[in-house]
């Protein structure tokens, strides 16, 4: 082990498109790889909240320089949101701050849907990463201390619900870097009159990489693994020494 730890990191230089899973910050994930890696310079472009799935662009070495580009770019999400419960942090990580009967026709979804496609200004949530004087906004939140946040331009390109069972609606979303959908599916929940937050999200493409590009952290391992020879596979070929169990202890 202490040959190993003094070892030189390793120099990787490329970009993986991590397919992300559920219940682990960004940060989380990124020190899995490196240590899985044990590479020397990593990062990753566009944050996910703990409950998102999906694209996480993972970059090492020289790629990190792209970084930026790609947290610049164009997202498409798919998002589950329940109608008629509204959580302080906008998805179901949060607590129920309000109860509502929800009384929406198609007619009047697709109606408000349509309403947010285009130029619009967004607002931040207090539970963001966003920083506020040089600290995280969800600081602040978790005082219970809301501060001023300077609306940003974002633009949607598309918004369109795909799926609608009881209370729950799927949509699909294609938006512009900046976008937070907890915000989005907030206000649309506004918009509705009955309130609604996140539940399900999954991010599928940033810029025009696809789902294709996407891999496993479970993948990665199960290729690592089956293709290095465990410590029984190596020695299969030597001799074998029967040792008497009274004599067990002292061999060991």
């Amino acid at each position: 082990m202490k040959r190993y730890l003094n070892l030189s990191k390793r120099q990787i230089h490329g970009i993986l498109f991590l397919d992300k899973p559920s219940g682990f910050s960004c940060n989380f994930v990124l020190n899995k790889i490196k240590s899985f890696f044990y590479v020397k310079k990593i990062g990753y472009a566009g944050t996910l909240d703990p409950l998102a799935t999906g694209m996480l662009p993972i970059c090492f070495g020289k790629s990190t320089k792209f970084a930026t580009y790609l947290s610049n770019s164009d997202k498409r999400y798919l998002v589950s949101a329940k109608l008629g419960e509204s959580t302080d942090t906008f998805d179901s990580d949060g607590v129920i701050i309000r109860v509502s009967t929800v009384q929406c026709s198609e007619k009047k979804i697709e109606n408000c849907l349509s309403s947010f496609v285009g130029k619009s200004y967004q607002i931040p949530p207090m539970f963001s990463a966003v920083k506020y004087h040089g600290v995280p906004l969800y600081k602040y939140a978790r005082k219970g201390i809301c501060v001023f946040r300077k609306p940003r331009e974002i633009y949607v390109y598309s918004l369109s619900c795909i799926n609608k069972i009881d209370n729950i609606i799927d949509l699909d979303i294609y938006c512009s870097k900046g976008t937070y959908i907890r915000s989005i599916i907030h206000d649309i929940g506004e918009c509705l009159g009955c309130g609604a937050h996140v539940i399900r999200l999954r991010r599928l493409m940033i810029s025009q990489y696809v789902p294709d590009f996407m891999i496993k952290i479970k993948t990665i391992e199960d290729i690592f693994y089956n293709t290095v020879l465990n410590d029984t596979e190596v020695l299969n070929n030597l001799d074998k020494l029967l040792v008497a169990q009274e004599n067990l202890d002292r061999f060991k």
